[in-house]
């Protein structure tokens, strides 16, 4: 029969980990789950150092509140999880007696205030690149008919039909760019949205980056094959994943490690909306690290790390998951850049 006790914490939206008199985690809630990206289940019986990286801050907290016998809070804490996540959170311990419970700490996160100011600002700057990539493509697209159309009378002057082939690339390349042009000037409500399978669009990404680098580049799959079918335009999300681990691989000159990895998270908000289930994309690499002084302008247009990188792929990327009611995230050092894209289910 369920506890009583989890069912009531998991219906709370603040996370809670429950301890031992010997400091190992009975239970996690939900919340706790998505905020530190563990398994409850994996982690019962087992100490917080499975959970954190460094726990010197937070044993000092406890020890103070069972010394006391009553609740401490710690207002700055920082900590790391395993999968290198840094999470700046204020914490509460109590010392309980319930059942084999001695110890409940409570996490809330101190970077909510933050996440929705960031996205406020990424829904203003993905209006404001919306607006200049339909300006662009509208300065390109009649250019490319001149083009196409030199090339055509070009190709009735050619007298040897082997030149032909130089005309036919002009030609295809234009057409090529006009649909491009076309479809960044096409309404947001021309999407084509139906059900599908996040891991069918990972996949395909997969198969063609290790196709354009097959030798020295390693795809690894982690994923939540219980995750359910979302709603959303197939095209336009093989686009943002293919945008992101395409840059990752051109970023290691692809060698390297790439992680395709997909969760549930339950109580979410994404764009001031509150959802019960998402669907949590991320793709993690251990290239050099994205440079910090494009850091805060990695989603603008034109911004590129690369001598020879246009800067749409990413601006791109942040206008389809917008279109999704989705968000998408980073966070980079040496050895490991992490992007996170976020999807509400319905």
């Amino acid at each position: 029969m369920p506890n009583l006790t989890h069912l009531t914490l998991d219906y709370l939206s603040t996370a809670i980990i429950l301890l031992d008199d010997e400091s190992r985690v009975t239970y996690l809630n939900t919340a706790a789950e998505n905020l530190f990206e563990v398994s409850g289940r994996n982690l019962i019986k087992q100490t917080l150092q499975s959970v954190f990286v460094d726990t010197t801050q937070l044993f000092s907290a406890m020890q103070r509140a069972l010394r006391n016998h009553a609740s401490y809070i710690e207002h700055e804490l920082m900590l790391t999880t395993h999968a290198h996540n840094k999470l700046h959170v204020r914490c509460t311990v109590t010392p309980v007696r319930l059942e084999t419970h001695c110890l409940l700490l409570e996490f809330h996160p101190m970077d909510r205030p933050l996440k929705l100011a960031r996205e406020e600002q990424m829904l203003d700057q993905t209006q404001a690149n919306r607006l200049l990539l339909r300006n662009l493509a509208h300065e390109i697209k009649n250019p490319l008919g001149g083009i196409r159309g030199a090339a055509q009378l070009l190709e009735q002057e050619l007298e040897k039909p082997g030149l032909r082939e130089y005309t036919q690339v002009i030609i295809q390349e234009a057409d090529r760019l006009r649909a491009l042009m076309e479809k960044l000037l096409t309404p947001q409500n021309a999407s084509h949205y139906s059900a599908l399978n996040i891991h069918e669009v990972l996949e395909r990404v997969r198969s063609v980056v290790l196709a354009e680098m097959p030798e020295n580049l390693e795809i690894q799959r982690d994923y939540d094959i219980s995750l359910p079918a979302l709603i959303g335009d197939k095209e336009q999300l093989i686009q943002v994943i293919l945008n992101i681990v395409r840059n990752a691989a051109q970023a290691m000159h692809g060698k390297g490690r790439i992680i395709l990895r997909t969760r549930i998270a339950r109580q979410v908000t994404l764009i001031k909306q509150n959802h019960k289930l998402a669907v949590m994309v991320q793709i993690i690499d251990n290239g050099p690290g994205i440079p910090p002084a494009l850091r805060d302008k990695i989603f603008y247009p034109l911004v590129s790390g690369r001598a020879d990188g246009h800067g749409l792929g990413l601006t791109l990327a942040q206008d389809f998951v917008s279109q999704h009611r989705g968000t998408i995230e980073f966070d980079s050092e040496p050895g490991c850049t992490r992007f996170t894209v976020m999807l509400p289910l319905p």
